[in-house]
């Protein structure tokens, strides 16, 4: 892996956080240096992680290197999706509006809203007892 030019993007989502490398290839995708098949036993998680290379129709063009750490499948795959997506529109600026336009290129902030105290989660209270 000597020599070759990598772009960096760095993505969020809960409390995950990807930071992503890509560089040209032949559409190798790698997370925690794992094939994304073996990271993601999921198909529909697989297919969240490769969405920005099928939209933008770069799959075989780049490779992609994934460090994930934080949080669970879910969170996870959508701090990749968010890391592709801003490290292929450095590499690639034309395809930053096809990504924008399926939403791509945009933070998730919704985080889990905390516990509250006197109820029993955020915003469930406890069992009415009228006797």
């Amino acid at each position: 892996m000597a020599g070759k030019e990598y772009i960096w993007g760095l993505g969020r989502r809960k409390t995950s956080v990807a930071r992503v490398r890509i560089a040209p290839g032949n559409g190798l995708v790698l997370i925690n240096d794992r094939k994304i098949e073996e990271y993601f036993p999921v198909d529909r998680l697989q297919k969240m992680a490769r969405k920005p290379l099928e939209v933008t129709e770069t799959a075989a063009r780049f490779d992609v290197f994934v460090n994930v750490d934080g949080g669970g499948m879910t969170g996870q795959v959508g701090a990749c999706m968010l890391g592709i997506s801003r490290a292929l529109a450095k590499a690639e600026p034309a395809t930053e509006a096809a990504l924008r336009r399926h939403g791509l290129m945009t933070r998730d902030s919704r985080m889990v809203e905390r516990k509250k105290y006197g109820l029993r989660k955020a915003r469930r209270g406890c069992q009415f007892s009228k006797r």
